[in-house]
């Protein structure tokens, strides 16, 4: 080895050891008077919000994002902060907020709820299954590739035939804008089956979600993903669940959960802050009979009451999202406030923790704000200030999730 490559390594191993030292000293001694707590948590405030920024930028900058919060709730426990009622009591949106972002790293509770996600699937699970007509053979063949696709479709339209007319299902193929699925990240193609339910009988609607192969590929998609939807007055119950698709040697095709058979999860929330999603397809991804099934989906996601988790998840506890200030900078540029629609009583707010290729794409995209009218510059301004307005730590003027965690948030 050379004395430059011994050098390069010594100074690695300085600066490692250094960022243990500094982790250290940031979480000890435990901080006993309200000065000291307060600085503590203004510190640990700037430390997250900071990494949080990180992350959401760049997937890459995750691991130091969830060290820093693990450290954190670490201190918050060594310390027994959580059972210090004065110090809940100043500031009980910060500790909650640990609290709830530390959910997904437990054991057992990917999905990033209260309960473990054994507990969510046991309890869920009549209101996420898959309906028995989806999962016939003949289906799951057609459905598993794009050249077959108009096979599936067909096979739908003679369902349709045997139904009355407020049971009719709502299917479409598209290509998303988005995100690939769960076990093929550069998959976009979907095929959306909408299966009306019936709220009286506290029946979900089910948007059954099948990823399909790329045209001329031979390596299928395995996702089959279901959000349920139980609406009601003032809120909808939501539901959600993935699921494998196993092709046999064979020619059967077995679908079974995600989570059942070994696969993990992601959490849910963290996409799907509104419950479902509206479709926005790449151009051309949709054909011409299917474009009204398209206005149609989307006009019942709109129709749809606030989301509601149930016990599962409070998301109020991750404070408010974009766009939520009075004078936001998406309200100074179009005249209209994310915050009109995604709110607590509305569509969900969009807050941390979230997904970036979502919200970039709806917004640069131009599918966001509703109402906007802005072109690729002044899309591409808009998000960049939603965002810098969202994470600045500036201690003059700090952002929506930073006021929010040391109350100082106004709207």
């Amino acid at each position: 080895m050379s004395r430059v490559c011994r050098i390069i390594l010594i100074a690695l191993s300085l600066s490692v050891f250094a960022a243990e030292v500094r982790a250290q000293s940031f979480t000890k001694p435990c901080a006993k008077t309200i000065t000291q707590q307060e600085e503590w948590v203004r510190r640990s405030v700037d430390l997250i919000v900071r990494r949080a920024r990180a992350a959401y930028e760049d997937e890459k900058a995750e691991k130091a994002y969830v060290r820093s919060q693990r450290m954190i709730a670490n201190t918050i426990k060594q310390c027994k902060l959580a059972e210090n009622a004065e110090f809940m009591a100043r500031y009980a949106e910060f500790g909650e907020y640990i609290r709830v972002l530390s959910l997904e790293h437990e054991r057992d509770h990917e999905l990033g709820f209260e309960v473990p996600d054994k507990v969510y699937f046991a309890e869920t699970e009549t209101f996420v299954t898959i309906p028995d007509f989806l999962l016939n053979p003949e289906f799951l063949q057609a459905v598993r590739r794009f050249e077959t696709l108009p096979k599936a479709k067909a096979w739908l339209r003679a369902i349709n035939a045997t139904r009355s007319n407020e049971k009719q299902l709502l299917f479409l193929s598209f290509e998303s804008r988005h995100l690939g699925t769960p076990d093929t990240d550069d998959s976009y193609r979907r095929l959306l089956v909408v299966v009306p339910g019936d709220p009286d009988r506290n029946i979900p609607e089910k948007w059954v979600q099948f990823g399909i192969t790329d045209p001329g590929k031979r390596i299928p998609v395995r996702n089959l993903s279901v959000v349920a939807v139980v609406p009601g007055e003032n809120s909808s119950k939501i539901y959600f669940k993935d699921y494998f698709r196993t092709y046999r040697r064979n020619g059967s095709v077995t679908v079974k959960g995600r989570w059942e058979l070994g696969y993990g999860d992601d959490n849910c929330v963290k996409c799907h802050k509104s419950g479902v999603l509206p479709i926005f397809p790449v151009d051309g991804s949709v054909s011409k009979d299917e474009m009204v099934v398209v206005d149609e989906v989307n006009r019942r996601f709109l129709a749809y009451s606030a989301p509601d988790f149930g016990r599962y998840l409070d998301p109020t506890k991750f404070g408010p999202g974009l766009g939520s200030l009075r004078a936001t900078a998406n309200a100074q540029l179009t005249g209209t406030s994310c915050a009109s629609c995604h709110q607590p009583s509305g569509l969900g707010s969009l807050n941390w923790p979230m997904d970036s290729v979502l919200i970039s794409s709806f917004v640069e995209g131009g599918r966001m704000p509703l109402g906007s009218n802005l072109n690729e510059l002044g899309r591409t301004k808009l998000y960049k200030q939603l965002i810098d307005e969202y994470f600045s730590i500036d201690s003059k003027q700090p952002g929506i999730l930073k006021a929010w965690l040391l109350r100082k948030y106004v709207r």
